[in-house]
Protein backbone atom coordinates (compact mmCIF):
# COMPACT_ATOMS: atom_id res chain seq x y z
CA UNK A 1 0.00 0.00 0.00
CA UNK A 2 2.89 2.34 0.65
CA UNK A 3 4.09 1.99 -2.94
CA UNK A 4 0.73 3.14 -4.33
CA UNK A 5 0.71 6.21 -2.11
CA UNK A 6 4.22 7.24 -3.18
CA UNK A 7 3.43 6.97 -6.90
CA UNK A 8 0.22 9.01 -6.53
CA UNK A 9 2.02 11.88 -4.80
CA UNK A 10 4.80 12.04 -7.43
CA UNK A 11 2.37 12.33 -10.33
CA UNK A 12 0.95 15.67 -11.40
CA UNK A 13 -2.62 15.31 -12.48
CA UNK A 14 -3.34 19.04 -12.75
CA UNK A 15 -4.81 20.58 -15.94
CA UNK A 16 -3.72 24.13 -15.03
CA UNK A 17 -1.00 26.23 -16.72
CA UNK A 18 2.15 27.21 -14.94
CA UNK A 19 3.04 30.85 -14.41
CA UNK A 20 5.94 30.46 -16.84
CA UNK A 21 3.62 29.23 -19.62
CA UNK A 22 1.25 32.17 -19.10
CA UNK A 23 4.09 34.70 -19.20
CA UNK A 24 5.45 33.13 -22.39
CA UNK A 25 2.04 33.40 -24.10
CA UNK A 26 1.72 37.06 -23.06
CA UNK A 27 5.17 37.83 -24.48
CA UNK A 28 4.31 36.21 -27.83
CA UNK A 29 0.97 38.07 -28.05
CA UNK A 30 2.69 41.37 -27.19
CA UNK A 31 5.30 40.90 -29.92
CA UNK A 32 2.64 40.10 -32.54
CA UNK A 33 0.58 43.16 -31.57
CA UNK A 34 3.65 45.40 -31.65
CA UNK A 35 4.41 44.25 -35.20
CA UNK A 36 0.79 44.74 -36.36
CA UNK A 37 0.19 48.18 -34.76
CA UNK A 38 1.74 50.34 -37.55
CA UNK A 39 -0.37 48.72 -40.26
CA UNK A 40 -3.53 49.09 -38.17
CA UNK A 41 -2.88 52.81 -37.77
CA UNK A 42 -2.88 53.23 -41.56
CA UNK A 43 -6.06 51.18 -41.82
CA UNK A 44 -7.96 53.47 -39.46
CA UNK A 45 -6.69 56.62 -41.22
CA UNK A 46 -7.95 55.35 -44.59
CA UNK A 47 -11.28 54.40 -42.99
CA UNK A 48 -11.71 58.02 -41.88
CA UNK A 49 -11.32 59.16 -45.49
CA UNK A 50 -13.82 56.54 -46.65
CA UNK A 51 -16.23 57.73 -43.94
CA UNK A 52 -15.84 61.32 -45.18
CA UNK A 53 -16.73 60.16 -48.71
CA UNK A 54 -19.79 58.36 -47.31
CA UNK A 55 -20.83 61.55 -45.50
CA UNK A 56 -20.45 63.53 -48.72
CA UNK A 57 -22.58 60.96 -50.57
CA UNK A 58 -25.26 61.16 -47.88
CA UNK A 59 -25.33 64.94 -48.21
CA UNK A 60 -25.83 64.69 -51.99
CA UNK A 61 -28.73 62.27 -51.54
CA UNK A 62 -30.34 64.43 -48.87
CA UNK A 63 -29.94 67.61 -50.95
CA UNK A 64 -31.51 65.95 -54.00
CA UNK A 65 -34.49 64.73 -51.98
CA UNK A 66 -34.95 68.13 -50.30
CA UNK A 67 -34.87 69.96 -53.63
CA UNK A 68 -37.59 67.64 -54.91
CA UNK A 69 -39.67 67.80 -51.71
CA UNK A 70 -39.46 71.57 -51.16
CA UNK A 71 -39.54 72.57 -54.82
CA UNK A 72 -36.51 74.85 -54.52
CA UNK A 73 -32.80 74.44 -55.32
CA UNK A 74 -30.40 73.10 -52.70
CA UNK A 75 -26.62 73.35 -52.69
CA UNK A 76 -23.85 71.24 -51.25
CA UNK A 77 -21.21 73.89 -50.53
CA UNK A 78 -17.59 72.78 -50.37
CA UNK A 79 -14.84 74.92 -48.86
CA UNK A 80 -11.50 73.43 -49.95
CA UNK A 81 -9.52 75.86 -47.77
CA UNK A 82 -11.08 74.79 -44.46
CA UNK A 83 -11.98 71.23 -45.52
CA UNK A 84 -15.66 71.67 -44.69
CA UNK A 85 -18.96 71.15 -46.47
CA UNK A 86 -22.55 72.12 -45.66
CA UNK A 87 -25.99 72.32 -47.23
CA UNK A 88 -27.99 75.44 -48.08
CA UNK A 89 -31.42 75.97 -49.62
CA UNK A 90 -32.68 78.79 -51.83
CA UNK A 91 -35.26 81.03 -50.16
CA UNK A 92 -36.36 84.38 -51.57
CA UNK A 93 -33.61 84.33 -54.16
CA UNK A 94 -30.71 83.72 -51.72
CA UNK A 95 -29.14 80.52 -50.42
CA UNK A 96 -29.48 80.23 -46.64
CA UNK A 97 -28.25 77.69 -44.12
CA UNK A 98 -30.60 74.89 -43.14
CA UNK A 99 -31.96 74.85 -39.61
CA UNK A 100 -31.44 71.14 -39.02
CA UNK A 101 -28.71 68.57 -38.39
CA UNK A 102 -27.94 68.25 -42.11
CA UNK A 103 -27.33 72.01 -42.29
CA UNK A 104 -24.34 71.96 -39.96
CA UNK A 105 -20.76 72.18 -41.24
CA UNK A 106 -19.12 68.80 -41.74
CA UNK A 107 -15.33 68.72 -41.38
CA UNK A 108 -12.97 66.34 -43.15
CA UNK A 109 -10.58 64.24 -41.05
CA UNK A 110 -7.26 65.82 -40.15
CA UNK A 111 -4.80 65.62 -43.04
CA UNK A 112 -7.52 65.11 -45.66
CA UNK A 113 -8.39 67.59 -48.40
CA UNK A 114 -11.27 68.07 -50.79
CA UNK A 115 -11.46 69.53 -54.28
CA UNK A 116 -14.20 69.97 -56.87
CA UNK A 117 -13.75 69.10 -60.54
CA UNK A 118 -16.22 70.57 -62.98
CA UNK A 119 -16.70 70.29 -66.69
CA UNK A 120 -13.55 71.72 -68.37
CA UNK A 121 -15.69 74.09 -70.44
CA UNK A 122 -17.65 75.36 -67.45
CA UNK A 123 -16.62 77.68 -64.64
CA UNK A 124 -15.19 76.27 -61.41
CA UNK A 125 -17.75 76.52 -58.64
CA UNK A 126 -17.34 75.47 -54.99
CA UNK A 127 -20.73 73.79 -54.78
CA UNK A 128 -23.03 71.18 -56.28
CA UNK A 129 -26.53 72.43 -57.02
CA UNK A 130 -29.62 70.21 -56.90
CA UNK A 131 -32.74 71.34 -58.76
CA UNK A 132 -36.44 70.73 -58.02
CA UNK A 133 -36.82 68.65 -61.21
CA UNK A 134 -34.38 66.00 -59.86
CA UNK A 135 -31.36 67.13 -61.87
CA UNK A 136 -28.05 68.20 -60.37
CA UNK A 137 -24.74 69.62 -61.48
CA UNK A 138 -22.51 66.87 -62.87
CA UNK A 139 -19.47 67.55 -60.69
CA UNK A 140 -16.82 65.24 -59.26
CA UNK A 141 -15.79 65.73 -55.64
CA UNK A 142 -12.30 64.42 -54.85
CA UNK A 143 -11.41 63.56 -51.26
CA UNK A 144 -7.69 62.99 -50.69
CA UNK A 145 -6.66 61.15 -47.53
CA UNK A 146 -3.46 61.59 -45.61
CA UNK A 147 -2.30 58.11 -46.67
CA UNK A 148 -2.57 59.10 -50.35
CA UNK A 149 -5.91 57.40 -51.01
CA UNK A 150 -8.41 59.25 -53.20
CA UNK A 151 -12.16 58.78 -53.12
CA UNK A 152 -14.36 60.31 -55.81
CA UNK A 153 -18.00 61.22 -55.24
CA UNK A 154 -19.40 61.66 -58.72
CA UNK A 155 -22.34 61.11 -61.02
CA UNK A 156 -22.28 59.83 -64.60
CA UNK A 157 -24.89 62.40 -65.65
CA UNK A 158 -27.06 65.20 -64.28
CA UNK A 159 -30.06 62.93 -63.75
CA UNK A 160 -28.34 59.98 -62.06
CA UNK A 161 -27.53 59.79 -58.35
CA UNK A 162 -24.03 60.41 -57.04
CA UNK A 163 -21.92 57.44 -56.03
CA UNK A 164 -18.54 56.76 -54.44
CA UNK A 165 -15.70 55.61 -56.65
CA UNK A 166 -13.12 53.91 -54.45
CA UNK A 167 -9.35 54.12 -55.06
CA UNK A 168 -9.30 50.62 -56.56
CA UNK A 169 -12.14 51.46 -58.99
CA UNK A 170 -10.49 54.72 -60.02
CA UNK A 171 -7.26 52.91 -60.98
CA UNK A 172 -8.96 50.43 -63.31
CA UNK A 173 -8.41 51.06 -67.03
Amino acid sequence: MAAATTSTIGRRNSGAFTLMELVLVLVVVSVVLAMAAPSLRGFFASRQTADAATTMLSLTKWARSQALAQGCPCRLNIDSESGTCWLTVQQAGAFVDLNCEMGRRFRLPEGASVSVRTDPAGPDVPYVQFYPNGRSDAITIEIHGRQGEVFLVSTPSAVEPYRIVSPSEAQRP
